[in-house]
C-alpha cells in the first residue's frame, strides 16, 4: 500500500483550519476518519496487482547507436478497472544520459477482462547483453488517494551489437577487390594469381599471358586471364586482454578492434575467402568456426556483441596453440592486439616462429591520437615536456613494429577511425600479390 500526494494534502488542508480555529482531538478525529475511511474504499476499490499478466514482445537485438522497441502487453483478469503507473527497469545503460526515468515510466488504464498493450524505447549506450531487470505496478483507487503496488518479473534480453561504423569503407575496398578479379569495365586483366579462363589475344594483352599450347592448338592467339585467390583461410584472433580495455579516444581498444575484424570480414566473404574469429586472452572467450558465407558476418556480430576486456595478461603461448588449432591448414592469421613493448617482447615474439613458419602473419594495432598530439605541442615548458613523452612513446611503437616485421609479421598501426580501412588495405595488397 502507498499513499499519494493526493492523500497528503487533503490532510493537511483539513487540519491546518482545524489546528488555527479550534485545536482539539475532536477536531482532528473529525478530519481524519473521514479521510481514513475514504483511503481504505480507495484501497479496496484499486485493482489488485499480483493478478495481472505480462507478456513481452519486439527487438531481441539492435546494433550500437540504434533504438530498440520493446513491446508489453498488460492484461487485466480481475473485475476491476486497473488504473496504474508502470515502471519497465532495465540497467542504466539502457537508455541515454538523462533519459531513463520518461521513457521507462508509463500511465496505463486496463478496464476488467481487457488488455493494452504499451512501449518501451531503449537506446543502449553500451555493447552486450541487457536484460529487462522487474516490472513495478502502482494501482490506483478511483479517488486517486491511495494504490497498491507489486512486482513482477518478466525477462527478455535485447543484445547490443557492434556499430559496425566502419561499413562505410566497404563499397571503396570492393570496387578494389572487383579491379583485382578483373571484373571492371575497363576490359583489363586483373591482377590476381589464379587461373581463370581463356580468350582470344587483343591489342594491349602483355605478351607474357599468352597461353602459346592453346594457341598452337586452335590456330589463334590466347590469352590467359586470372582472378584473385579464392577459397583461402583467415583467422581473425582478438586479443581481449588487458590491453584491450584501454580507451584510445573516445571508444575503447577492443571496440575498435571490434570493427576493424568486422570490415576485414565483410570484405574477405564477398571475395570468396573463409574467415574465422577467435577471441582470447587466457582462455577462449569466443569462436566462430565452419560458416557459410552467408553465415559468417551475422554469426561473427553476434560472437563480438557480450565480449568485454578482461583484466588479465594475454597468455601468448596459449594463444599461439589456440590459433594453431584453429588454422590447420595454411591461413591468415590476424592478430588485433596492442604494440606495448614488454607484452610483445616477452610473450608474443618468443612464440612467432610457431605462426610464421606455417602461415602469414598480422598483427594490427589501434594508436592513441593523443600521442601524436603530444608529440606536436609547443610553446610552454609543459608542452615540451608533453612533446617528449610522445615522442618516446613514439620510438619505442615503432621499435616494437620493426622487431615483428623483423621476424616476417605485417604489421599495420593506426589510430581507431583508420585501423579497419588500413587493415582491409593490407589484406587486399596480400591478395594482389599472391601471399594469402
Amino acid at each position: 500500500m502507498a499513499l499519494t500526494g493526493r492523500a497528503a494534502l487533503l490532510a493537511a488542508a483539513g487540519s491546518l483550519p482545524i489546528g488555527i480555529l479550534a485545536p482539539s482531538w475532536a477536531g482532528i478525529l473529525a478530519v481524519n476518519v473521514p479521510l481514513s475511511l475514504a483511503i481504505l474504499y480507495d484501497l479496496l476499490r484499486a485493482a489488485p496487482v499480483r493478478t495481472v499478466q505480462f507478456t513481452r514482445t519486439g527487438s531481441t537485438s539492435v546494433r550500437l547507436g540504434d533504438s530498440a522497441e520493446i513491446q508489453l502487453t498488460v492484461t487485466n483478469p480481475s473485475g476491476r478497472r486497473l488504473r496504474a503507473q508502470l515502471r519497465d527497469a532495465w540497467p542504466p545503460s539502457s537508455w541515454l544520459p538523462g533519459t531513463a526515468q520518461p521513457a521507462s515510466r508509463h500511465r496505463l488504464m486496463v478496464p476488467a477482462g481487457e488488455r493494452r498493450r504499451i512501449t518501451t524505447v531503449l537506446k543502449p549506450t553500451r555493447r552486450g547483453d541487457r536484460r529487462a531487470e522487474r516490472i513495478t505496478l502502482r494501482s490506483y483507487g478511483p479517488l486517486g488517494l491511495a494504490s497498491r503496488q507489486g512486482k513482477h518479473s518478466v525477462p527478455w534480453t535485447l543484445r547490443v551489437l557492434p556499430p559496425f561504423t566502419s561499413r562505410k569503407h566497404l563499397p571503396s575496398r570492393l570496387a578494389r577487390l572487383r579491379e583485382l578479379d578483373g571484373r571492371t569495365t575497363a576490359l583489363t586483366r586483373g591482377e590476381g594469381t589464379e587461373f581463370d579462363s581463356l580468350r582470344d589475344y587483343v591489342p594491349g594483352d602483355e605478351t607474357r599471358s599468352i597461353d602459346w599450347r592453346a594457341t598452337a592448338r586452335s590456330g589463334t592467339v590466347a590469352v590467359r586471364t586470372w582472378r584473385s585467390e579464392r577459397d583461402r583461410h583467415i583467422l581473425i584472433v582478438l586479443d581481449t586482454g588487458r590491453t584491450s580495455a584501454g580507451r584510445v579516444g573516445d571508444v575503447p581498444r577492443l571496440d575498435a578492434s571490434m570493427d576493424a575484424a568486422l570490415l576485414l570480414a565483410a570484405l574477405a566473404t564477398r571475395a570468396g575467402d573463409r574467415v574465422d574469429l577467435l577471441a582470447y586472452d587466457r582462455r577462449i572467450r569466443a569462436l566462430v568456426q565452419g560458416r557459410r558465407a552467408s553465415e559468417s558476418l551475422p554469426a561473427l556480430v553476434d560472437a563480438l556483441a557480450p565480449l568485454e576486456p578482461e583484466l588479465v595478461e594475454m597468455d601468448a603461448r596459449g594463444l599461439s596453440t589456440a590459433a594453431l588449432a584453429h588454422a590447420p591448414r595454411r591461413s591468415l592469421i590476424v592478430l588485433l592486439t596492442g604494440l606495448d613493448a614488454a607484452p610483445v617482447e616477452e610473450g608474443l615474439i618468443p612464440v612467432l616462429p610457431q605462426l610464421t613458419g606455417r602461415h602469414t602473419v598480422v598483427v594490427a594495432s589501434v594508436a592513441d591520437p593523443h600521442i601524436e598530439e603530444m608529440a606536436r605541442s609547443r610553446g610552454t615548458l609543459d608542452a615540451v615536456y608533453e612533446a617528449a613523452a610522445g615522442a618516446q612513446a613514439q620510438g619505442q611503437r615503432r621499435r616494437t613494429a620493426e622487431q615483428l616485421m623483423r621476424h616476417g609479421v605485417i604489421v599495420v598501426d593506426a589510430p581507431p577511425g583508420n585501423i579497419a580501412p588500413a587493415l582491409a588495405d593490407s589484406y587486399l595488397a596480400l591478395k594482389a600479390t599472391g601471399r594469402l
